[in-house]
């Protein structure tokens, strides 16, 4: 289903050169979830945008489904791109459309009739457990139901394909369980094919069927979740942040209302670029309360300190160790 054969991406010239992909092959079979996994900076989101083309590759070739999409005119390549539906890291909708019309939008672009886009929006949001909440915008939603949202909006066109790009990261591991659990039903249901970039362990041991580690713009390793993670050389459990979660480069991390509504651990990534590794906890509710109570690691004392600051700015509770 989709297909990458010696992928090359180069940015810059001379001595500013830099290589974000070299000789990239990889494979995902119709019906199969792949996981692909690594650190920041070693490729995956420079990957995902090669594979929809948002990125011109500098060499190489991508098939999805009968396509070369490398070789497809302007005109050829829209049509083609239907049929790869993307979830990124934040659900990114339309603040003054409902969970509906934020479901509508891109068919709207296609020319759909105004009562088809509306029945087709209506049938995803019911798959993906939103039947209810078809008129709510997306401020009466929490985490989940945003990205639940983002799910069937990528779904709208039908799609072979769906690329997931850290789908979960900011959310707790409970909304997290029944995200997986809702893609891997899509995957059953649908026959979707689906490629999700994700540094969690648990996301990878959850729900892929085969997981590829990328170090450095290559593929270093590349097979089942166990076969991978046996192999005496493997980067796996070093890419996924498992080293990250160990004794002084943990934060433990506690707040109240006000912080529970705070995606703290995708903005600490975003605005510090550090890596994060969510080790316990994250977001809960206590009655109609939401409150964090989570450990926190991080690759590096530097980061951890950077972390905790930028935490306390916040108004968060911190204890290092």
């Amino acid at each position: 289903m989709i297909q990458v054969e010696n992928l090359a991406k180069v940015f810059g010239t001379g001595p500013n050169e830099v290589r974000a992909l070299d000789d990239v092959n990889l494979r995902v079979d119709r019906g199969e979830i792949l996981a692909v996994v690594g650190q920041s900076g070693a490729g995956k989101s420079t990957l995902v945008r090669c594979l929809t083309l948002l990125e011109q590759p500098s060499s190489g070739k991508i098939i999805v489904g009968d396509k070369v999409i490398t070789d497809l005119a302007e005109g050829e390549l829209r049509q083609a791109r239907r049929a790869i539906g993307q979830v990124f890291q934040h659900a990114n909708l339309l603040d003054n459309r409902t969970a509906k019309k934020n479901v509508e939008y891109p068919l709207e672009i296609a020319g759909w009739k105004k009562a088809d886009r509306a029945r087709r929006a209506e049938e995803l949001l019911t798959l993906v457990g939103l039947g209810d909440r078809q008129n709510n915008y997306p401020s009466q939603l929490s985490g989940g139901q945003l990205q639940r949202v983002g799910i069937a909006r990528a779904l709208a066109s039908n799609p072979d394909v769906l690329l997931c790009d850290e789908p979960t990261s900011a959310l707790d591991p409970s909304t997290t369980e029944d995200l997986l659990d809702l893609l891997v039903k899509l995957r059953n249901e649908l026959n979707v094919t689906i490629l999700i970039i994700t540094h969690d362990l648990a996301v990878v041991r959850r729900i892929a069927d085969r997981v590829a580690v990328i170090e450095g713009g290559r593929i270093v390793d590349d097979g089942t979740v166990e076969a991978v993670a046996a192999h005496a050389d493997s980067p796996l459990l070093s890419d996924l942040g498992v080293e990250a979660a160990k004794g002084d480069t943990q934060l433990q991390v506690s707040g109240g209302h006000v912080q529970a509504a705070i995606p703290f651990i995708s903005k600490i990534t975003r605005e510090l670029d550090i890596e994060v590794a969510l080790v316990s906890g994250g977001t809960h509710a206590i009655g109609d309360v939401h409150v964090v109570s989570a450990t926190l690691g991080f690759e590096s004392l530097a980061d951890r300190d950077r972390a905790a600051a930028w935490l306390r700015e916040h108004d968060f509770t911190v204890a290092e160790g």
